[in-house]
């Protein structure tokens, strides 16, 4: 059974920049947390090279495909697998058509160039080999919150991030359930900042251990629970960015007006968005023509002298490399435009410093999702 995140009749006043938003609701659980589900997760560290670099801080055990013992390796020693002509993997001196990789003890494995908890998994693939780290959720975000935020924020941040997190990474795993080989990358274009046990401290352990098993849920199905760096005064709503609406992704006054990082420009030239889209030709004009109801742009009219091209929502911001679509443009000559923007990420969901000024202002982490994530319940991870 879900736990309702529930409203009570007092409002939690938040002063920001001379002005005084009502933070509602204030909330609390109404529930004790049932026994939730152990979920291991399937994350990507190399996909389709040529050969990566493969070890373990103690003793390993080395694993076939059927899960016959094939040796060890001795602790401390990093060898690499690369792909065998004709199919299967290359291990040191042994060949197979994949590889487990298991620790002994409390050991880490390590992957490329850092170390991971769990154990790997190393399989051919069309393009080379795949090393797959298969790691407990739990301790996944012990790495992922102090990658994702800096672990010297309040502890209501971080465990609003761990929730968040956590919820994000099991939407993927349920969006991914059909890949074979994994079930999120470790970037955070499309997934989450994982760097393995570099990014680990007391600080996420604590945010991680004590929200344990929690998830944000919508009509009892896990959310899409995205997060960003920083609006820049107002998230968005998500048709206004990604097109199709949701019921939890909502725009919302944002808490992050004061934080130096959500204020940019960029200089960008006409010949290098010419190089970026070579079928406009010289460009002449970046034309605004769509806002959201909160200045950002919707859709930006290219336009030049053998065509046009049309961005929309988040291809603006990526197409461009931009930190956000919330800005200004002007013409400064010489084939330059100015733009002057704020905010950096998406603009849905939680603010990550929007959630920093919410806690060091005593909300609570249960307070600050609910101001993110409309509508939601917080909900124990269910055995899939």
């Amino acid at each position: 059974m879900p736990m309702k995140i529930l409203m009570s009749l007092t409002s939690l006043i938040l002063p920001i920049k001379g002005r005084v938003w009502w933070l509602t609701p204030l909330i609390w659980l109404i529930l004790v947390a049932p026994s939730y589900a152990s979920v291991i997760l399937r994350v990507a560290i190399e996909r389709d090279v040529q050969q990566v670099r493969v070890g373990a801080s103690t003793e390993a055990i080395v694993k076939d495909a059927s899960g016959k013992t094939l040796g060890q390796l001795p602790a401390m020693n990093a060898y690499y697998a690369q792909p065998v002509t004709g199919g299967g993997v290359a291990l040191d001196r042994w060949r197979s058509g994949l590889f487990w990789i298991e620790p002994t003890g409390k050991g880490y494995v390590y992957i490329g160039d850092r170390w991971y908890r769990g154990r790997v998994l190393v399989v051919p693939t069309d393009k080379g080999v795949t090393a797959v780290n298969w790691v407990d959720i739990e301790e996944y975000l012990y790495s992922v919150i102090g990658g994702e935020m800096d672990a010297r924020w309040p502890q209501e941040a971080l465990k609003a991030q761990a929730i968040a997190a956590r919820t994000y990474a099991l939407y993927k795993r349920q969006e991914q359930r059909n890949h074979p080989l994994f079930d999120l990358g470790n970037t955070p274009d499309r997934w989450q900042i994982y760097k393995g046990v570099i990014s680990e401290s007391p600080a996420t352990y604590d945010a991680v251990d004590k929200t344990a098993g929690k998830v944000l849920t919508f009509n009892n199905q896990i959310i899409l629970s995205v997060f960003h760096a920083c609006s820049g005064g107002h998230t968005e709503n998500v048709e206004d960015v990604w097109g199709n609406p949701l019921p939890y992704l909502r725009a919302v006054p944002d808490f992050d007006q004061n934080i130096p990082q959500c204020q940019w420009q960029r200089n960008i030239s006409a010949v290098e968005i010419s190089q970026i889209f070579p079928e406009v030709g010289a460009v002449k004009q970046l034309v605004p023509e769509e806002l959201s109801p909160f200045g950002s742009i919707k859709q930006l009219r290219i336009v030049g002298d053998k065509g046009t091209k049309t961005l929309k929502g988040e291809e603006v911001r990526t197409a461009l490399k931009l930190r956000s679509t919330r800005f200004t443009i002007s013409d400064t000559g010489n084939g330059n435009f100015l733009l002057q923007g704020r905010g950096f990420g998406h603009g849905l969901g939680m603010s990550q410093w929007g959630a920093y000024n919410l806690a060091l202002q005593r909300a609570n982490h249960l307070q600050i999702l609910a101001y993110y994530y409309k509508g939601v319940a917080l909900s124990p991870i269910r055995a899939r």
